[in-house]
Order: structure tokens, then C-alpha cells, then sequence
């Protein structure tokens, strides 16, 4: 028997009894392969935290768990789909049936050649668990092959190679890019490389005929540099976006918010400039900007983000006055806006945020008092407003002070114990301080009394002056 036929075989049997070709990778986790937006691995660390590089190869911090937030469980590992029940035991025949006429016919080129994954080991130079290793294999199986999956495509039934995982495998080398890989594997559902050493520009000639099948690209902990990796948008089925943990730099465009995303992870790295408009049109339930460089005023389109569970604005250069459409966020569980250039009152309508359980917005230039809605929301488990300038608290919000649910240190409250001093506050309140649209902070949209406070407080396009600020502050919740 020919060594093709004699593999024409083993395909054959594995289709006939439903075996699941996909292998346990030697990185941190095995792949996961499927479309189910609800098995999402959802941490702060993409497909599943990995520990950071080796030292051996260079001395980056990895990223650190996300702070006490509760966060979407992983799912369990990989489970092959439901099969047809195994026939009965019997004793192996001694001739085995003959294989079907064509096997090639339903093999992807990616299964039956190799020639891809070799071109990209010639860059792979650092390996220190040595999944490269079991890409030498004599049958050139790529399902067999470490950090890899199959899985059969959804629109033709090809078997085809439709993940590869290389999550904290610390791969490294002088000229380490994804170019030539990620859009020759034109199958790839899943691209998980979080914790390596990838380097340099990405790519852009990417095209979105070669990765019109992704839907999670996990990029997070690299080397990334230069501009937003543009040819990303052209993958219209990204449900899961990190791009954390990089150097990315200058503005975050518009487009990727009209992406149907359910994760964007765009933290630490050096985005600039103000966030798009059109942030509000992002069906994520999910959003980092975390410890970026952004500036200028938090959008008011945010409100519309209607699928929003967690957003995270904090350590950047944000300004002017909070929008009170965020009222609008019914979801939202955790909003972080801490570590900015924040000023005005809190707008009444956060009294809105029913499910918010982390609300945390320190470190800021905001006054006047705190809203005692705020402090009677049903799900509110930690709120700290600490660093500000607020002088009035209410009975409400002392009650959570003395269950340690809320930290009002370093504001202008008189009767307080660890305030700023007077002179600091009085100095703050020397100068006039206003918000563009004063009136639309005391709008509550979820009372009864509300109507159309859309168009009774249209946000002017005005914005904020500025405060004026000791700078950007270190948070102490690390990511």
C-alpha cells in the first residue's frame, strides 16, 4: 500500500468515527475552535492570560491580572462536538475498507501542504518550550502539529486548519511578523498570540479576502509599533479584539467601533488624540482604553452603546465634564474613569446605572456633592471618589463609608477626616469652574418626570475648559 493511500485511510477512519482533530497545544491552554460568541475566553488577557515572556529572552513586564472586576469565566477546555455513538466492539478486521476515490476533494490545501507554517518556523529563533518542534512531523499533518487546530468549514465541510495558538509560547526572532502567515492560512478563525515577541509595523497588506473568516485576533503583549493596525477592520467577522500591551500609537479611527465586536482591548499602549464620536456605535459588551494617552472629553455617544457591560477610561488625559447619557448605560456593571483631567458635578443620571457594581472615578477635578442616588444603587459594591474636590455628602453616601464601600479621601469635605488641606481647596474653588451644558447633569432619564432629555439638553459643541492638573497619576489598580 502507498504511504498516500495508507493516510487516505487514517483520514477516512477519522471522519467515519468522528474523531476530533484537534490537539493539545504546549503553550498555556488548548485552542478553541467554533463560532459561539458566548464562549468568548474573556479576560482581561484575550484568549486566556498567559504568563509574560521569559526573561531570558528579553526584561518586559507582562500584563498583570485585570484589577478586582468580575469578569466573564473562562470557558472549559475544548470538548469535541457530539458524534455518532462508536459501533460496538469487535475484533480489527484484517483488511481494512478501502478509503473513498478522493480524499483531497474535502482536505484543505492547508492540511495537505505545509509549506506556510515552515516559511514562518525560518523566523521563529527563540523557543524556549520548542513547540516548533512537532512541525517537522514526516506526514506533514498540520492538525497534528502543536499550537495548531482543524476544524471542518461551515460553508463547504472542508477540514481545514481553523486555529492557531501560540498564547504565552514566547516564540522570538529579529524579524518575528505575522506577514505571509495570518493571510496564507485563509482559513484561520482564531489567531491567538498573546506574550511574544512579535515586532515591528503590522502589516497592512493584509487583505480581507485572506482572513474573512476570523473572528478573534489576539495580539496583546507584543512589539507592536506605529499607527492603529488598519488592515484588522477589513476582518468583518471580529467578534474579539486585543491589541493590548503594544506600542500602538497615534488615533484609534472610527471604523473599528462599527466592527460587530463584542471585545476591544486597546489598553496600554500610546493612543493619542480624542476618542471617535461615533465610540457609541459598538456593540461590545466589553471596552479597554486603559492607560493610553487620549485626550479631550469622554464622547456622549457613549450612551448609545447599548450592549456596554465594562468600559475602562482610566491613566489617560481625558477632560471636560462627564456626558449624562452615560445614564443611559442600563448594563453597564463597571465603569472606571479614574486617573484623568475629569471636572463638573456627577450627573444625576448615574443614579440611572441600576447594575453598576465598580464605579470608580478618583483622581479627577470633580466637585459640588455627591449624588445620594448614586450612593442608594442596588448593586453598587465599591464606588470611590477619592482625589477629587466633592464638599457635601449626604447620609447615604456616609453609610457606605462606614461599610467600606466607599472612599471619599482627599476631597474638600470639612467634617471629614483625611481631606485636602483648606488652602488646596480654596485655591481650586478661586476660579470659576462650568460645564457646557450645566443643566443636562441634573436630568435623570430613568425617573418618571423624564422627557425627551435628548432634545431639552442637546449636548452643545462646546466643550470643557480644561482643567488645570498636577498631571496624570500612576493608578493603583493595575492591569
Amino acid at each position: 500500500m502507498s504511504r498516500n493511500s495508507f493516510y487516505s485511510l487514517i483520514l477516512f477512519f477519522t471522519i467515519t468515527y468522528g474523531s476530533c482533530l484537534i490537539y493539545q497545544v504546549d503553550c498555556e491552554h488548548d485552542p478553541r475552535v467554533g463560532s459561539q460568541r458566548e464562549a468568548l475566553d474573556i479576560s482581561i488577557g484575550g484568549g486566556g492570560y498567559t504568563p509574560a515572556p521569559s526573561t531570558e529572552y528579553e526584561d518586559r513586564p507582562p500584563p498583570p491580572p485585570f484589577p478586582e472586576a468580575s469578569y466573564p469565566p473562562s470557558p472549559p477546555k475544548h470538548v469535541c462536538p457530539p458524534t455518532l455513538p462508536p459501533p460496538s466492539p469487535s475484533p480489527s478486521p484484517k483488511t481494512p475498507p478501502l478509503p473513498p476515490p478522493s480524499s483531497s476533494s474535502n482536505v484543505s490545501k492547508n492540511i495537505v501542504r505545509d509549506k506556510t507554517i515552515q516559511e514562518f518556523s525560518k523566523k521563529i529563533t527563540f523557543d524556549p518550550m520548542g513547540i516548533t518542534r512537532s512541525w517537522n512531523r514526516e506526514d506533514k499533518n498540520v492538525c497534528r502539529y502543536d499550537g495548531f487546530a482543524c476544524d471542518y468549514r461551515p460553508d463547504n465541510g472542508v477540514l481545514s486548519v481553523a486555529a492557531a495558538d501560540f498564547n504565552g509560547c514566547n516564540f522570538g526572532g529579529p524579524d518575528l511578523q505575522i506577514k505571509d502567515f495570518l493571510d496564507k492560512l485563509e482559513d484561520l478563525t482564531i489567531f491567538h498570540a498573546n506574550s511574544n515577541n512579535f515586532t515591528g509595523i503590522f502589516p497592512s497588506e493584509i487583505g480581507s479576502e485572506n482572513i474573512k473568516f476570523l473572528f478573534e485576533l489576539d495580539l496583546s503583549n507584543n512589539k507592536y509599533t506605529g499607527g492603529f493596525p488598519m488592515s484588522v477592520l477589513s476582518a468583518t467577522n471580529l467578534t474579539f479584539l486585543d491589541i493590548r500591551y503594544n506600542s500602538f500609537s497615534g488615533p484609534v479611527p472610527g471604523e473599528v467601533f462599527n466592527l460587530d465586536l463584542d471585545v476591544l482591548l486597546l489598553n496600554n499602549n500610546q493612543f493619542t488624540q480624542q476618542l471617535p464620536e461615533n465610540i457609541g456605535s459598538t456593540p461590545a459588551l466589553y471596552l479597554n482604553f486603559a492607560n493610553n494617552r487620549f485626550t479631550g472629553p469622554i464622547p456622549s455617544s457613549i450612551g448609545n452603546a447599548k450592549n456596554l457591560r465594562e468600559v475602562l477610561f482610566l491613566n489617560n488625559n481625558f477632560t471636560g465634564c462627564l456626558p449624562y447619557e452615560i445614564g443611559f448605560l442600563k448594563k453597564a456593571t463597571v465603569f472606571d474613569a479614574s486617573y484623568n483631567k475629569l471636572t463638573g458635578p456627577i450627573p444625576q443620571s448615574f443614579a440611572c446605572l441600576k447594575k453598576i457594581e465598580i464605579l470608580n472615578l478618583a483622581n479627577n477635578e470633580f466637585y459640588g456633592s455627591v449624588p445620594e442616588m448614586v450612593c442608594m444603587l442596588p448593586n453598587l459594591k465599591n464606588l470611590s471618589i477619592s482625589g477629587n474636590y466633592f464638599t457635601q455628602i449626604g447620609p447615604k453616601c456616609r453609610k457606605l463609608i462606614r461599610l467600606k464601600r466607599l472612599d471619599v479621601g482627599k476631597n474638600c469635605i470639612l467634617d471629614l477626616p483625611n481631606q485636602k488641606r483648606v488652602e488646596q481647596c480654596r485655591q481650586f474653588f478661586s476660579k470659576q469652574r462650568q460645564c457646557p451644558n450645566e443643566k443636562s447633569l441634573s436630568s435623570i432619564p430613568c425617573s418618571k418626570s423624564y422627557r425627551n432629555t435628548a432634545a431639552k439638553f442637546a449636548q452643545q459643541s462646546a466643550v470643557a475648559t480644561p482643567p488645570i492638573s498636577s498631571g496624570s497619576i500612576s493608578p493603583q489598580n493595575k492591569l
